[in-house]
């Protein structure tokens, strides 16, 4: 059973018009699907110059990415706020995505981690149609990062 607006609205950080998708369509431990619409909506608040650049799909799919983390999440506990310590692989096939008229469908794998860092491989497609792909790693609490392994020091 898809999980509409409402329940993004509730489960994910991002608020009002930042809240991009429309629903949770499908997902699993190490899945998710999602659809959006927003992107051919002329107030979407990533629009720069009139346009909506392919890259901003980043941003939808770091969404399907929290929304997977709000599902995973234990019932009696509220979802980490993640952060999205950098993106690899990324390939734009479309230079912007306003001038998509269909929905778009994002989906993300979780390929590895642990209980503080994940991995993600991610897509945004439309009619079939490949439009972006990468992938992402997302820190939950960057406060646990062992610093000896990235070579900085606090």
């Amino acid at each position: 059973m898809p999980l509409d607006h409402t329940w993004l609205l509730a489960h994910l950080p991002h608020q009002g018009s930042m809240c991009l998708l429309d629903r949770v369509d499908s997902w699993d431990a190490q899945h998710i699907q999602c659809s959006a619409s927003s992107h051919r909506a002329p107030d979407n608040p990533l629009r720069a110059h009139g346009r909506l650049g392919a890259a901003c799909g980043i941003e939808y799919a770091a969404q399907a990415m929290a929304a997977h983390g709000a599902l995973l999440a234990a019932a009696d506990s509220a979802p980490r706020v993640g952060y999205l310590a950098s993106v690899r692989a990324v390939e734009l096939k479309v230079t912007r995505l306003d001038d998509i008229a269909a929905d778009l469908r994002i989906e993300a794998e979780r390929v590895s981690g642990d209980d503080n860092t994940i991995l993600y491989a991610f897509s945004v497609l439309a009619d079939h149609s490949l439009l972006l792909s990468g992938r992402a790693i997302v820190v939950l609490d960057a406060t646990l990062l062992d610093t000896t392994q990235t070579g900085s020091s606090t």
